[in-house]
């Protein structure tokens, strides 16, 4: 449920964004292992032109791969990741871009997905910082974290500035399970049992033998 209403209010911030502005959606995805930061970029009508022209290096009207790596590369050195504090290297995971005459429309949008490694994070509350730079003249941003997916990870507060250009979020990592006494107990000997059965085995087959004899 929260994650779906996070999305209907990106939607709508997408949908309602004035011409002269370059929207730019940032969904964050906290994981265990890792962050997942899905950035989308939508380009009014009266900024598209500017947009393309930084995009489109040679001008010929078509967005090739090696200028859509380039551009979205761009755009990640432009924002910042932290987590306790501690600066995070991204990882561009995939770009997805509409074709020039979308954007000019004011009606295409430009996906940049980044993964981003973190430290083992132990138990207990996390901080995660998230600042995005890019264009700042004409952007109008958003930030939302996703619902985790791994129970153990639970989103405590989120935190925007004014222009919502920086987003804090503070997180719960929950410990691994621990077992009570008589769990533990329980499965010392099960394993202990397991331990000794080829050793019952190979007695009843020496025995077997000797019989045999």
């Amino acid at each position: 449920m929260i994650a779906a209403a996070t999305s209907v209010a990106l939607n709508a911030g997408v949908s309602a964004h004035r011409l002269d502005e370059y929207l730019q959606t940032a969904r964050i995805a906290i994981l265990l292992d890792r962050v997942h930061v899905e950035l989308d970029l939508t380009p009014g009508v009266a900024v598209a032109d500017r947009v393309v022209q930084r995009i489109d290096k040679d001008g010929d009207a078509a967005l090739s791969v090696e200028e859509q790596q380039t551009y979205a590369r761009q755009v990640l050195s432009a924002t910042e990741l932290r987590i306790d504090g501690t600066p995070l290297q991204t990882t561009l995971v995939a770009a997805h871009f509409p074709d020039v005459e979308a954007v000019k429309r004011g009606e295409g949008t430009i996906r940049i997905d980044v993964d981003v490694v973190v430290p083992l994070l132990t138990a207990g509350r996390h901080q995660l910082l998230f600042r995005n730079a890019n264009d700042p003249d004409s952007a109008v941003y958003l930030a939302n974290a996703l619902m985790p997916e791994n129970d153990r990870i639970s989103i405590a507060r989120q935190v925007r500035d004014a222009v919502q250009r920086e987003l804090t979020i503070d997180f719960d990592v929950r410990g691994t399970q621990t077992l009570s006494p008589g769990e533990s107990l329980f499965l010392g000997l099960a394993g202990a049992a397991v331990l000794l059965l080829p050793l019952l085995r190979r007695g009843q087959r020496m025995r077997k033998i000797r019989a045999d004899r």
